[in-house]
C-alpha cells in the first residue's frame, strides 16, 4: 500500500495479499478519503508527544506536547470535525492536555486498540471512510488498517509508514499533527476560513471576549488557542 510522505499522492507498491477491504481502499486518492473525513483520531505517545515519559520523585509523569499540534486540534474542532485520543497508556497529564484544548472524545488504558477504535467508532455513528486515525507502533497497525485515512509521523517505526496512507514529515510531538490536520482541512476547503479568522481579528476588537484562558488566547467559545 502506498506511502506518501507529506503530499497528496497515493501509489502502490509491492505485491501483498489484501483482503477486499484492503483493496477497496486502495483504490480511492488520499484528496477523495481526506475531504471526508469527520473524526480525527490520535495516538498519544509518540504521535502527540515525542514519546518520552518524565516519571517524578512522586510518581507522577510529564510529557512533551507540541503547541501548534494543539491549536491545529482546536481549530479542526472549530471546523466542525471530531478530535479524539486513542492511547494503551492511562495518564493524568494526557487528561489534562485533552481538557485544555476542548478534546472529550479520550479512550485510554486499552488493551485491545481495535476493539477501543470499533467502539468509538459505533458510539459516533460513523463509518471507516469517515475517520482518519494517525498512529506510531505496531499496537495501531489494526486501526490503521481499518480507517478510511491512516497517517504516520515521520519517525513511526517502519512497520507502521510502510502501511499507512500518509507519512508526515514531522516527528511526533513536532508538527507531525499540525501537519495532518492542515492537509485535511484543505482538501476539505476549510483552511482559508481558518487562516481568515484570524485576519479578521485587527478588524474586530474584543472578538475573544468570555472566552477562557490557559496559558493562550481566550476563545468566545471557551476552548483554548494554546498559542503562547
Amino acid at each position: 500500500m502506498r506511502r506518501s510522505s507529506g503530499s497528496c499522492t497515493f501509489t502502490i507498491c509491492g505485491a501483498p495479499r489484501w483482503s477486499d477491504h484492503d483493496r477497496a481502499v486502495a483504490d480511492v486518492s488520499l484528496e477523495v478519503k481526506a475531504a471526508r473525513i469527520k473524526l480525527l483520531l490520535f495516538d498519544v505517545d509518540g504521535v502527540l508527544t515525542d514519546g518520552r515519559v518524565l516519571i517524578h520523585a512522586d510518581a507522577t509523569e510529564s510529557k512533551y506536547f507540541g503547541i501548534r499540534d494543539g491549536i491545529a486540534m482546536v481549530w479542526a474542532q472549530r471546523a466542525g470535525l471530531r478530535i479524539g485520543l486513542l492511547s494503551a497508556r492511562t495518564s493524568a497529564t494526557t487528561v489534562h492536555r485533552a481538557s485544555q484544548l476542548g478534546v472529550t472524545l479520550i479512550q485510554q488504558g486499552v488493551s485491545n486498540k481495535a476493539d477501543s477504535y470499533r467502539h468509538i467508532r459505533d458510539s459516533e455513528g460513523l463509518s471507516d471512510a469517515d475517520v482518519a486515525y494517525m498512529g506510531d507502533d505496531i499496537v495501531d497497525l489494526a486501526v490503521l488498517r481499518r480507517v478510511g485515512l491512516s497517517a504516520a509521523p515521520a519517525d513511526a517505526v517502519d512497520e507502521v509508514r510502510s502501511s499507512v496512507d500518509w507519512v508526515s514529515s514531522r516527528p511526533g510531538g513536532a508538527g507531525a499533527v499540525r501537519e495532518l490536520i492542515e492537509m485535511v482541512l484543505k482538501q476539505q476547503d476549510r483552511w482559508a476560513a481558518v487562516v481568515g479568522d484570524y485576519l479578521d481579528e485587527s478588524s474586530t476588537p474584543g472578538r475573544h471576549a468570555g472566552g477562557a484562558v490557559v496559558g493562550g488566547k481566550s476563545t468566545q467559545d471557551g476552548t483554548v488557542d494554546p498559542n503562547d
